[in-house]
Protein backbone atom coordinates (compact mmCIF):
# COMPACT_ATOMS: atom_id res chain seq x y z
CA UNK A 1 0.00 0.00 0.00
CA UNK A 2 1.46 3.31 -1.05
CA UNK A 3 0.57 6.42 0.84
CA UNK A 4 -1.01 8.73 -1.69
CA UNK A 5 -0.41 12.43 -1.38
CA UNK A 6 -4.09 13.01 -2.05
CA UNK A 7 -5.43 10.87 0.76
CA UNK A 8 -2.34 10.85 2.95
CA UNK A 9 0.04 13.60 3.80
CA UNK A 10 -0.83 16.37 1.37
CA UNK A 11 1.69 19.07 0.79
CA UNK A 12 -0.90 21.71 1.52
CA UNK A 13 -1.99 20.05 4.72
CA UNK A 14 1.56 19.61 5.83
CA UNK A 15 2.32 23.23 5.18
CA UNK A 16 -0.55 24.22 7.41
CA UNK A 17 0.48 21.81 10.13
CA UNK A 18 4.18 22.25 10.34
CA UNK A 19 5.36 25.45 8.75
CA UNK A 20 4.64 27.33 11.93
CA UNK A 21 7.55 25.80 13.80
CA UNK A 22 10.70 23.74 13.50
CA UNK A 23 10.37 20.05 14.19
CA UNK A 24 10.86 19.47 17.88
CA UNK A 25 12.07 15.89 17.64
CA UNK A 26 14.30 15.46 20.62
CA UNK A 27 16.33 12.49 19.46
CA UNK A 28 16.78 8.86 20.06
CA UNK A 29 19.02 8.32 23.04
CA UNK A 30 19.42 9.01 26.70
CA UNK A 31 18.89 12.68 26.12
CA UNK A 32 17.68 15.57 28.20
CA UNK A 33 16.92 18.16 25.56
CA UNK A 34 16.35 20.88 28.09
CA UNK A 35 17.03 23.62 25.58
CA UNK A 36 14.17 22.82 23.23
CA UNK A 37 11.23 25.19 23.20
CA UNK A 38 8.87 22.42 24.31
CA UNK A 39 10.97 21.98 27.42
CA UNK A 40 11.15 25.58 28.45
CA UNK A 41 8.92 26.08 31.42
CA UNK A 42 7.77 22.48 31.20
CA UNK A 43 5.34 20.77 28.85
CA UNK A 44 2.25 22.78 28.05
CA UNK A 45 -1.17 21.26 28.54
CA UNK A 46 -3.13 21.36 25.29
CA UNK A 47 -6.81 22.03 24.99
CA UNK A 48 -6.93 18.48 23.61
CA UNK A 49 -6.63 17.24 27.20
CA UNK A 50 -10.36 17.80 27.61
CA UNK A 51 -11.01 15.26 24.83
CA UNK A 52 -9.08 12.37 26.41
CA UNK A 53 -11.15 9.22 26.94
CA UNK A 54 -9.75 7.51 30.05
CA UNK A 55 -11.61 4.23 29.37
CA UNK A 56 -10.70 2.46 32.60
CA UNK A 57 -7.14 3.76 32.76
CA UNK A 58 -5.65 3.51 36.24
CA UNK A 59 -2.35 3.16 38.08
CA UNK A 60 1.11 3.43 36.57
CA UNK A 61 2.19 2.67 33.01
CA UNK A 62 5.90 2.24 32.30
CA UNK A 63 7.39 2.82 28.86
CA UNK A 64 10.85 3.52 27.46
CA UNK A 65 12.84 3.94 24.26
CA UNK A 66 13.42 6.56 21.62
CA UNK A 67 13.40 10.15 22.74
CA UNK A 68 12.84 11.28 19.17
CA UNK A 69 9.31 11.54 20.44
CA UNK A 70 10.21 12.74 23.95
CA UNK A 71 8.79 16.25 23.62
CA UNK A 72 5.59 14.84 22.16
CA UNK A 73 5.45 12.32 24.99
CA UNK A 74 5.81 15.12 27.52
CA UNK A 75 2.74 16.83 26.06
CA UNK A 76 0.73 13.63 25.65
CA UNK A 77 1.50 12.50 29.19
CA UNK A 78 0.66 15.89 30.66
CA UNK A 79 -2.68 15.98 28.85
CA UNK A 80 -3.55 12.37 29.64
CA UNK A 81 -2.71 12.64 33.32
CA UNK A 82 -4.64 15.90 33.61
CA UNK A 83 -7.73 14.18 32.21
CA UNK A 84 -7.36 10.81 33.94
CA UNK A 85 -7.04 11.26 37.68
CA UNK A 86 -4.73 8.84 39.47
CA UNK A 87 -2.97 7.68 36.30
CA UNK A 88 0.82 7.98 35.95
CA UNK A 89 2.58 7.49 32.62
CA UNK A 90 6.36 7.15 33.02
CA UNK A 91 8.25 7.30 29.70
CA UNK A 92 12.05 7.10 29.78
CA UNK A 93 13.96 8.32 26.71
CA UNK A 94 16.81 5.81 26.87
CA UNK A 95 17.21 5.08 23.15
CA UNK A 96 15.48 2.74 20.73
CA UNK A 97 17.74 -0.20 21.50
CA UNK A 98 17.28 0.18 25.23
CA UNK A 99 13.53 0.49 24.87
CA UNK A 100 13.24 -2.69 22.81
CA UNK A 101 15.40 -4.55 25.32
CA UNK A 102 13.18 -3.45 28.20
CA UNK A 103 10.05 -4.36 26.23
CA UNK A 104 11.31 -7.83 25.39
CA UNK A 105 12.26 -8.34 29.04
CA UNK A 106 8.74 -7.46 30.11
CA UNK A 107 9.83 -4.36 32.01
CA UNK A 108 7.65 -1.86 30.11
CA UNK A 109 4.17 -1.88 28.60
CA UNK A 110 5.37 -0.37 25.33
CA UNK A 111 8.59 0.82 23.76
CA UNK A 112 9.36 3.72 21.44
CA UNK A 113 11.66 2.96 18.52
CA UNK A 114 12.84 4.93 15.52
CA UNK A 115 13.08 1.71 13.53
CA UNK A 116 10.74 -1.23 13.18
CA UNK A 117 11.41 -4.45 15.07
CA UNK A 118 13.81 -6.88 13.44
CA UNK A 119 12.63 -10.45 12.84
CA UNK A 120 14.68 -11.73 15.76
CA UNK A 121 13.24 -9.02 18.02
CA UNK A 122 9.71 -10.02 17.01
CA UNK A 123 10.57 -13.64 17.82
CA UNK A 124 11.96 -12.57 21.20
CA UNK A 125 8.80 -10.59 21.94
CA UNK A 126 6.69 -13.74 21.71
CA UNK A 127 8.10 -14.82 25.08
CA UNK A 128 6.52 -11.74 26.68
CA UNK A 129 3.44 -11.36 24.47
CA UNK A 130 1.78 -14.64 25.40
CA UNK A 131 -0.12 -15.85 22.36
CA UNK A 132 0.92 -12.78 20.38
CA UNK A 133 3.93 -10.71 19.36
CA UNK A 134 5.27 -7.18 19.33
CA UNK A 135 3.86 -4.97 16.59
CA UNK A 136 5.02 -1.63 15.18
CA UNK A 137 2.55 1.24 15.47
CA UNK A 138 3.88 4.43 13.83
CA UNK A 139 3.12 7.58 15.81
CA UNK A 140 5.27 10.49 14.53
CA UNK A 141 7.99 11.26 11.97
CA UNK A 142 10.57 13.88 11.05
CA UNK A 143 14.03 14.69 9.67
CA UNK A 144 17.49 13.72 10.85
CA UNK A 145 19.65 16.81 10.41
CA UNK A 146 23.34 16.80 9.54
CA UNK A 147 24.61 19.61 11.75
CA UNK A 148 27.98 21.34 11.44
CA UNK A 149 30.07 24.20 12.78
CA UNK A 150 32.29 25.88 10.23
CA UNK A 151 33.10 29.56 10.52
CA UNK A 152 32.15 31.56 7.45
CA UNK A 153 30.11 28.76 5.87
CA UNK A 154 26.40 29.22 6.46
CA UNK A 155 24.78 27.21 3.66
CA UNK A 156 26.72 23.97 3.32
CA UNK A 157 25.50 21.52 0.68
CA UNK A 158 26.48 17.84 0.69
CA UNK A 159 25.25 14.76 -1.11
CA UNK A 160 24.95 11.17 0.08
CA UNK A 161 28.39 10.22 -1.22
CA UNK A 162 30.24 13.03 0.58
CA UNK A 163 28.31 12.42 3.81
CA UNK A 164 29.20 8.72 3.64
CA UNK A 165 32.88 9.46 3.03
CA UNK A 166 33.03 12.03 5.83
CA UNK A 167 31.53 9.68 8.41
CA UNK A 168 33.64 6.78 7.09
CA UNK A 169 36.84 8.84 7.53
CA UNK A 170 37.56 8.90 3.79
CA UNK A 171 37.10 12.66 3.46
CA UNK A 172 39.03 14.32 6.26
CA UNK A 173 39.52 17.96 5.16
CA UNK A 174 36.86 20.62 4.77
CA UNK A 175 38.38 21.86 1.50
CA UNK A 176 38.27 18.40 -0.06
CA UNK A 177 37.49 18.67 -3.81
CA UNK A 178 34.23 16.74 -3.40
CA UNK A 179 32.93 19.25 -0.86
CA UNK A 180 34.26 22.21 -2.83
CA UNK A 181 32.47 21.04 -5.98
CA UNK A 182 29.14 21.06 -4.15
CA UNK A 183 29.82 24.49 -2.63
CA UNK A 184 31.24 26.77 -5.34
CA UNK A 185 32.28 30.12 -3.92
CA UNK A 186 32.31 28.92 -0.31
CA UNK A 187 35.44 29.70 1.72
CA UNK A 188 36.25 26.17 2.86
CA UNK A 189 39.20 26.00 5.27
CA UNK A 190 42.12 23.59 5.03
CA UNK A 191 41.24 22.12 8.39
CA UNK A 192 40.47 18.65 9.70
CA UNK A 193 36.84 17.54 9.86
CA UNK A 194 35.77 16.45 13.35
CA UNK A 195 33.00 13.91 12.78
CA UNK A 196 30.82 12.91 15.73
CA UNK A 197 28.54 9.89 15.99
CA UNK A 198 26.38 8.20 18.61
CA UNK A 199 28.01 5.97 21.20
CA UNK A 200 24.73 4.32 22.20
CA UNK A 201 22.42 2.06 20.22
CA UNK A 202 20.16 4.34 18.24
CA UNK A 203 17.37 4.24 15.71
CA UNK A 204 18.72 7.57 14.50
CA UNK A 205 22.02 5.88 13.64
CA UNK A 206 20.15 3.05 11.94
CA UNK A 207 18.05 5.40 9.81
CA UNK A 208 21.14 7.36 8.78
CA UNK A 209 22.78 4.06 7.85
CA UNK A 210 19.77 3.04 5.76
CA UNK A 211 19.93 6.35 3.92
CA UNK A 212 23.66 6.06 3.21
CA UNK A 213 23.39 2.39 2.19
CA UNK A 214 20.60 3.26 -0.23
CA UNK A 215 21.68 6.62 -1.63
CA UNK A 216 25.46 6.04 -1.51
CA UNK A 217 25.77 2.26 -1.79
CA UNK A 218 29.21 2.45 -3.39
CA UNK A 219 30.61 4.51 -0.51
CA UNK A 220 28.86 3.05 2.56
CA UNK A 221 29.45 -0.69 2.89
CA UNK A 222 28.34 -1.05 6.51
CA UNK A 223 25.36 -2.94 7.86
CA UNK A 224 22.29 -0.70 7.35
CA UNK A 225 20.39 -2.56 10.07
CA UNK A 226 22.86 -1.75 12.83
CA UNK A 227 21.73 0.52 15.64
CA UNK A 228 25.36 0.77 16.78
CA UNK A 229 27.80 3.00 14.92
CA UNK A 230 29.46 0.67 12.39
CA UNK A 231 32.35 2.74 10.96
CA UNK A 232 35.89 3.28 12.18
CA UNK A 233 37.22 6.66 13.24
CA UNK A 234 35.35 9.73 14.33
CA UNK A 235 34.42 10.68 17.87
CA UNK A 236 31.55 9.26 19.91
CA UNK A 237 29.06 11.03 22.17
CA UNK A 238 26.12 9.69 24.11
CA UNK A 239 22.69 10.48 22.77
CA UNK A 240 21.70 13.11 20.27
CA UNK A 241 22.13 15.75 22.97
CA UNK A 242 25.73 14.66 23.39
CA UNK A 243 26.42 14.77 19.66
CA UNK A 244 24.74 18.16 19.33
CA UNK A 245 26.72 19.58 22.23
CA UNK A 246 29.95 18.28 20.73
CA UNK A 247 29.18 19.85 17.36
CA UNK A 248 28.14 23.13 18.96
CA UNK A 249 31.38 23.34 20.93
CA UNK A 250 33.92 22.21 18.30
CA UNK A 251 34.96 24.28 15.29
CA UNK A 252 35.16 22.18 12.14
CA UNK A 253 32.72 19.59 13.47
CA UNK A 254 29.87 17.64 11.93
CA UNK A 255 27.30 15.23 13.39
CA UNK A 256 23.75 13.92 13.05
CA UNK A 257 20.72 14.38 15.28
CA UNK A 258 17.05 15.22 15.11
CA UNK A 259 16.29 18.69 13.85
CA UNK A 260 15.15 20.02 17.21
CA UNK A 261 18.69 19.74 18.55
CA UNK A 262 19.98 21.91 15.74
CA UNK A 263 17.18 24.41 16.34
CA UNK A 264 17.64 24.49 20.11
CA UNK A 265 21.42 24.82 19.91
CA UNK A 266 21.42 27.16 16.89
CA UNK A 267 23.50 24.69 14.87
CA UNK A 268 23.71 25.12 11.10
CA UNK A 269 22.36 22.20 9.07
CA UNK A 270 23.36 20.71 5.75
CA UNK A 271 21.12 20.91 2.69
CA UNK A 272 21.13 17.66 0.72
CA UNK A 273 21.82 17.46 -3.00
CA UNK A 274 19.47 14.59 -3.90
CA UNK A 275 19.59 15.08 -7.65
CA UNK A 276 16.48 17.27 -7.58
CA UNK A 277 16.54 20.73 -9.13
CA UNK A 278 17.71 22.34 -5.89
CA UNK A 279 19.35 21.14 -2.64
CA UNK A 280 16.80 20.23 0.02
CA UNK A 281 16.97 21.77 3.50
CA UNK A 282 16.24 19.82 6.68
CA UNK A 283 12.71 20.83 7.69
CA UNK A 284 9.60 19.09 8.92
CA UNK A 285 7.70 20.05 5.78
CA UNK A 286 10.42 18.66 3.51
CA UNK A 287 10.69 15.48 5.58
CA UNK A 288 6.94 15.04 5.38
CA UNK A 289 7.15 14.99 1.60
CA UNK A 290 9.48 12.00 1.83
CA UNK A 291 7.39 10.22 4.50
CA UNK A 292 4.28 10.69 2.36
CA UNK A 293 5.75 8.30 -0.20
CA UNK A 294 6.29 5.50 2.34
CA UNK A 295 4.82 2.05 1.84
CA UNK A 296 3.43 -0.25 4.52
CA UNK A 297 5.56 -3.40 4.69
CA UNK A 298 4.04 -4.84 7.84
CA UNK A 299 1.16 -7.31 7.71
CA UNK A 300 -1.91 -7.75 9.87
CA UNK A 301 -1.72 -5.47 12.89
CA UNK A 302 1.89 -4.50 12.18
CA UNK A 303 2.25 -1.12 10.45
CA UNK A 304 6.00 -1.04 9.79
CA UNK A 305 6.83 1.37 6.97
CA UNK A 306 9.33 1.26 4.14
CA UNK A 307 10.80 4.71 3.49
CA UNK A 308 12.29 5.87 0.19
CA UNK A 309 15.73 7.09 1.23
CA UNK A 310 16.76 7.56 -2.40
CA UNK A 311 13.94 9.95 -3.27
CA UNK A 312 14.70 12.67 -5.81
CA UNK A 313 11.30 14.29 -5.52
CA UNK A 314 11.44 18.07 -5.47
CA UNK A 315 11.64 19.38 -1.92
CA UNK A 316 11.69 15.92 -0.32
CA UNK A 317 14.28 15.65 2.46
CA UNK A 318 15.57 12.06 2.34
CA UNK A 319 17.11 11.47 5.81
CA UNK A 320 13.97 10.78 7.81
CA UNK A 321 12.76 8.58 10.61
CA UNK A 322 9.41 7.38 11.87
CA UNK A 323 8.97 6.66 15.57
CA UNK A 324 6.91 3.58 16.42
CA UNK A 325 5.19 2.56 19.63
CA UNK A 326 5.88 -1.15 20.05
CA UNK A 327 3.27 -3.11 21.96
CA UNK A 328 1.96 -6.67 22.18
CA UNK A 329 -0.95 -7.35 19.86
CA UNK A 330 -1.98 -10.09 22.31
CA UNK A 331 -0.76 -11.09 25.75
CA UNK A 332 -0.53 -7.67 27.38
CA UNK A 333 -0.62 -7.59 31.18
CA UNK A 334 -4.23 -7.35 32.37
CA UNK A 335 -3.45 -4.72 34.98
CA UNK A 336 -1.93 -2.27 32.48
CA UNK A 337 -3.91 -3.08 29.32
CA UNK A 338 -6.73 -0.53 29.86
CA UNK A 339 -4.23 2.27 30.46
CA UNK A 340 -2.07 1.21 27.51
CA UNK A 341 -5.04 1.23 25.14
CA UNK A 342 -6.46 4.48 26.47
CA UNK A 343 -3.12 6.27 26.20
CA UNK A 344 -2.32 5.03 22.68
CA UNK A 345 -5.90 5.74 21.60
CA UNK A 346 -5.27 9.32 22.67
CA UNK A 347 -1.84 9.72 21.08
CA UNK A 348 -3.06 8.54 17.67
CA UNK A 349 -6.41 10.35 17.87
CA UNK A 350 -7.08 13.53 15.95
CA UNK A 351 -6.65 15.44 19.21
CA UNK A 352 -3.36 13.71 19.99
CA UNK A 353 -2.02 14.31 16.52
CA UNK A 354 -3.00 17.98 16.74
CA UNK A 355 -0.70 18.19 19.74
CA UNK A 356 2.12 17.11 17.43
CA UNK A 357 1.38 19.95 15.05
CA UNK A 358 1.30 22.41 17.95
CA UNK A 359 4.70 21.14 19.11
CA UNK A 360 6.22 21.35 15.63
CA UNK A 361 6.23 17.62 14.83
CA UNK A 362 5.00 16.10 11.58
CA UNK A 363 1.72 14.30 12.32
CA UNK A 364 0.98 10.93 10.75
CA UNK A 365 -0.43 10.72 7.23
CA UNK A 366 -4.22 10.42 7.42
CA UNK A 367 -4.28 6.94 5.91
CA UNK A 368 -1.71 5.55 8.35
CA UNK A 369 -3.27 7.25 11.37
CA UNK A 370 -6.61 5.66 10.50
CA UNK A 371 -5.01 2.23 10.32
CA UNK A 372 -3.34 2.62 13.71
CA UNK A 373 -6.57 3.95 15.22
CA UNK A 374 -8.31 0.76 14.14
CA UNK A 375 -5.60 -1.47 15.63
CA UNK A 376 -5.13 0.03 19.11
CA UNK A 377 -8.62 -0.94 20.41
CA UNK A 378 -7.94 -4.57 19.41
CA UNK A 379 -4.86 -4.93 21.62
CA UNK A 380 -5.53 -7.64 24.17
Amino acid sequence: MKLSRKNGLRASAIGALVVSGALVLSACGSDNNSETPAKEGGAKTSAAASNVACEGAKGQLLAAGSSAQKNAMDLWVKNFQAACSGVEINYQGIGSGGGITKFNQGQVAFAGSDSALKDEEVAESQKICKGGKGVNLPMVGGPIAIGYKLEGVDNLVLDASTIAKIFDNKITKWNDPAIAKLNPGAKLPDSTIQAFHRSDESGTTQNLGKYLSTAAAADWKHDPKSKSWPAQGGQAANGSSGVATAVKDAEGSIGYFELSYATANKISTVSINTGAAAPVAASSENASKAIAAAKVKGTGNDVALSLDYATKAEGAYPIVLVTYEIACDKGNKAETLPTLKAFLNYTVSEEGQKVLAEAGYAPLPTEIAAKVRAIVPTLS
